[in-house]
């Protein structure tokens, strides 16, 4: 992989693709990667964290912040997320999880700034889902697909490519998406897919 080190904005694209080491015993990071492979986004967490906050940097140097997704509260089954622009400190949105849906299929709920509900962010298939909790060791070889939805409007699409020691998601957003849905937010959910159900799950 060519790992360009340009400045790259990175809310100017539609189309992107998240890495993460799966075998590593404690902490982890993540890169985030324009279609072209320049890194857009990367962040390092540490193991052992009772609330979830993931800082987003530009590149490994962690000089500059560009991104929080947040927890409310420690530990918390439906727990919230906040998505914060580092820069501006605007809150952008929320995620929130729904618990006990998420137990047979993973379940977000996008609320805007006012922790309304604007959308929602779900697992592909509610068949494919029992197969992948309940399948044994073919469940754990179906890669997860998922789906950002605003008012009935698909705007975002998240694939899951298998590979057993690299975790790697490819982000899409649709065409027009950008009209409706702040593509940060498109980012943040991608993020919470590979930290909390990735973890989870």
């Amino acid at each position: 992989m060519n790992d360009k080190r340009e400045t790259v904005d990175y809310i100017d694209h539609d189309q992107y693709y998240i890495r993460r080491k799966v075998l590593k015993l404690f902490g982890g990071s993540f890169h985030i990667y324009d279609s072209e492979d320049n890194l857009v986004l990367f962040s390092s967490q540490k193991a052992f964290k009772l609330k979830e906050d993931i800082r987003v940097f530009s590149d490994e140097s962690m000089s500059s912040e560009r991104l929080v997704v947040k927890a409310r509260k420690v530990i918390d089954f439906s727990g919230a997320y906040d998505v914060v622009d580092s820069e501006s400190g605007e809150k952008l949105g929320a995620f929130r999880r729904k618990g006990l849906k998420s137990i047979l299929k993973d379940t977000w709920e996008l609320l805007d700034n006012n922790d309304n509900p604007v959308g929602k962010l779900q697992e592909d298939s509610g068949c494919m889902a029992l197969v992948r909790r309940f399948g044994g060791g073919l469940g754990a070889m179906i890669p997860q697909s998922f789906f950002l939805e605003i008012d009935g409007k698909r705007a975002v699409s998240y694939s899951q490519q298998f590979n057993p020691f690299v975790f790697k998601m490819d982000v899409n957003l649709e065409k027009g998406a950008r009209e409706f849905l702040d593509p940060r937010l498109a980012l943040a959910g991608a993020i919470l897919l590979v930290v909390v159900e990735g973890r989870q799950g």
